[in-house]
């Protein structure tokens, strides 16, 4: 097949399948090492991404090939209730650009979205997002070709600690006190906490469920919940929590927290900051001596500023689009409420 129906000329266009995940991964991973001289996920990863229990891999995945069955271009389309706010995320191998590829990605995901806005309430804004390392200004200009705005920076932010000098000890509030997650015990209220804390999250519109949080703990072989943290009030109750992995994309000296939040009546007491210590300090004492994260650059709760008071700085930025594709309400978060 050279001429398919996306006008694409020696090119075979089909979904994803399970059997093209170290394909898949080598494409992103050569995108992400020219973009940031970095890897960006590894086949288990990738392979858990697949599996969440929202995601169709048949109907939310488009994948270009040449006719020798090269991958030039993959996308996927994330789309989950109450399908008010889709998500694509795409790649184009560096051998492949200003070939249309991207294009005719970004049209198969905006498409597939469209299939799904009946599904979303009838008073509801209906958008679709993507983003785009700073740097890589053909997306940028892709993005905008198509009717896409720029709407915030997203940071990664990292701290590079001596082995010589732990991080500072946690200052913890009065009557405040840390513990590791006890997997398998409080599974639930540590994500009801942490879907509580994100409701101030931008963009937010009800969160992941239980199901698809517990999905990336019980499918990963390395998580490990004694690096992850708890602070807790009076008997047992949790004022915030800090989700962590012992590595970051397979760099075994690379560690990553996932999600740091912390309950609204706790906030500005320095929980979060402290929790911030007490995970540097547990992966120094491991032989962790980087770790990162990622932030809204314009955070409404002032993670930034935080992380930077953390001894953490910027080490990439990635622009955020959004494409709206029926007005109405916005059922997402915007502001935090006082």
């Amino acid at each position: 097949m050279n001429r398919n129906s996306d006008g694409l000329n020696g090119f075979v266009i089909r979904p994803v399948a399970l059997d093209d995940v170290d394909s898949v991964v080598d494409l992103i991973n050569a995108v992400a090492i020219k973009e940031t001289g970095m890897a960006a996920t590894g086949r288990e990863d990738q392979l858990i991404e697949w599996g969440l229990p929202q995601f169709n891999i048949e109907t939310d995945t488009q994948m270009v090939l040449t006719t020798e069955g090269r991958l030039a271009g993959f996308v996927q389309l994330w789309d989950s209730e109450p399908h008010v706010r889709y998500y694509l995320f795409g790649r184009v191998h560096p051998d492949y650009r200003h070939r249309g590829v991207g294009r005719s990605l970004v049209e198969w995901a905006e498409a597939r979205a469209w299939q799904s806005v009946p599904l979303a309430p009838p008073e509801a804004r209906v958008s679709i997002h993507t983003n785009a390392v700073h740097e890589n200004e053909a997306a940028h200009q892709l993005f905008r070709a198509q009717g896409y705005r720029p709407t915030r920076s997203f940071y990664r932010m990292v701290i590079d600690m001596e082995p010589s000098a732990p991080p500072p000890e946690p200052v913890w509030p009065d009557g405040i006190r840390a513990r590791p997650y006890r997997l398998g015990e409080e599974d639930r209220a540590v994500h009801a906490t942490l879907q509580e804390a994100f409701r101030d999250h931008w963009g937010v519109v009800e969160g992941e469920s239980f199901e698809e949080w517990f999905h990336w703990i019980e499918e990963d072989e390395k998580f490990d919940p004694s690096v992850c943290f708890l602070a807790v009030a009076g008997a047992d109750e949790i004022a915030g929590v800090l989700m962590a992995r012992p590595e970051w994309e397979g760099d075994p000296n690379f560690a990553w927290i996932d999600e740091l939040g912390v309950l609204r009546p706790w906030r500005q007491r320095g929980i979060g900051l402290a929790l911030l210590h007490q995970s540097f300090a547990a992966f120094h004492r491991r032989g962790r001596y980087r770790v990162g994260l990622g932030v809204d650059g314009e955070s409404l709760t002032g993670a930034l500023h935080l992380y930077e008071k953390a001894g953490m700085r910027i080490f990439q930025q990635r622009d955020a689009y959004e494409k709206v594709l029926r007005p109405g309400v916005d059922l997402s978060t915007q502001a935090v409420e006082e």
